[in-house]
């Protein structure tokens, strides 16, 4: 089976650990790929720094990279490294490697593989994909006295603590194509799943990439997302005109979904055409997977 798995942030890539650790107790044999965000990659300190593929590979990893922070404590030091993003000594590893591939002339989707490759994944079935290789940055709009003015969406995040958002700029999506694999990816899987991250920030960035809605809207595998954590969505949701709700995280992929899940007590969408299923979304990430592998199973059938 080929499951294909859109991803972003901390918690899309737990669900995939718990998917891949869910298919390796199954007698099936199954092949997952993985398109990540890159909306929230950034340059700081001269390192290129992309936090939802390292968070995959970190998780996914059977040997996890070094977790202290000497290395940026000590640049946020020496006031060249911003004082809210303390990446860990081994991420920072993984950033100079791939600024120095990036320099050589590899592309993002070249040094991902190696990385990969590193990490353990392809012994674990799984191939991780960023979803472009044209360097691709997420910025909130904030209204300011006099001006609005645009600021990284890490910086959004971290350092000023998520404030409203007028709305949310991609720069460099009006360049930006599919990268080596995404839409082959999306074609051809019997089953796409939407992990539980940001739906405007994680999986809606990488849905505006071109090419990434319309080869789902046109795959014949089913598409079942899976309702994310709701408590740290409102500014994001809000500068989209959503409510923070299972159904209106869902509303936005109202054009791809075949399942839902949501959690127990989440009202259904109105006028829904897709099948949504109630579970406890607070269970680990892998009985979590394998309900939305369920779903998926079921609309197969």
């Amino acid at each position: 089976m080929r499951i294909t798995v859109i991803s972003g942030g901390l918690a899309g890539a737990q669900f995939v650990s718990g998917l891949v650790d869910q298919l390796q107790h199954s007698p099936d044999r199954a092949e997952v790929t993985v398109i990540a965000n890159t909306g929230d990659d950034i340059t700081l300190a001269g390192l290129r720094a992309c936090p939802d593929l390292d968070g995959l590979l970190a998780e996914l990893s059977d040997d996890p990279p070094a977790t202290t922070t000497g290395v940026t404590d000590e640049l946020t030091s020496l006031g060249v490294h911003p004082g809210w993003y303390r990446a860990s000594d081994g991420e920072v590893a993984v950033q100079l490697a791939r600024t120095a591939w990036l320099g050589q002339g590899a592309t993002l989707s070249e040094v991902t593989s190696t990385l990969a490759q590193r990490r353990g994944l392809n012994e674990r079935g799984v191939r991780l994909l960023p979803m472009s290789d044209v360097p691709v940055e997420t910025h909130a709009v904030l209204d300011g006295e006099q001006e609005q003015q645009a600021v990284h969406v890490q910086q959004w995040r971290h350092g000023l603590g998520a404030p409203t958002a007028t709305r949310f700029i991609v720069a460099g999506m009006d360049r930006a194509t599919a990268a080596p694999g995404v839409l082959d990816a999306l074609r051809e899987a019997d089953v796409v799943l939407l992990a539980p991250a940001d739906p405007v920030l994680s999986i809606g960035i990488v849905l505006g990439v071109p090419g990434v809605r319309d080869a789902l809207r046109g795959t014949s595998a089913p598409v079942v997302g899976v309702s994310p954590a709701l408590a740290d969505l409102g500014p994001s949701l809000a500068a989209v005109g959503a409510e923070p709700t299972s159904a209106a995280v869902a509303g936005l992929y109202r054009d791809l979904l075949g399942g839902w899940l949501a959690g127990p007590d989440d009202a259904p969408a109105a006028g829904a055409r897709w099948t949504t299923r109630h579970v406890d979304l607070t269970r680990p990430a892998a009985l979590v997977a394998a309900d939305a592998l369920a779903l998926a199973q079921d609309l197969r059938a």
